[in-house]
């Protein structure tokens, strides 16, 4: 009788074992679940540049306004006379 306890004890903590930290146990699943967070928080934020990239897109399709800025911005162009100043940053 003893050695049939002492058996299911062990099959008990063998499947235990399993069950916590095993590949589909516990932990794997919170490990998976940590990942699946991770995940949708950087999805969230490639969400939220690429409509920032559409509502660009469409307003360079839209006018000249957006194309104008765009250039004033990115390419330092200027329009016929204007005076350009740079101020240098002393940092």
């Amino acid at each position: 009788m003893r050695l049939l306890i002492a058996l299911l004890l062990l099959l008990l903590v063998a499947l235990q074992y399993k069950a916590w930290f095993g590949d589909v146990g516990y932990l794997a699943a919170r490990d998976l679940e940590s990942q699946v967070a991770q995940q949708r928080q950087r999805a969230e934020v490639l969400a939220q540049r690429n409509r920032l990239l559409t509502a660009e897109v469409l307003a360079l399709k839209d006018g000249l306004d957006a194309v104008e800025s765009r250039a004033r911005s990115d390419l330092g162009m200027i329009k016929k006379d204007e005076t350009f100043y740079l101020v240098p940053d002393d940092g």
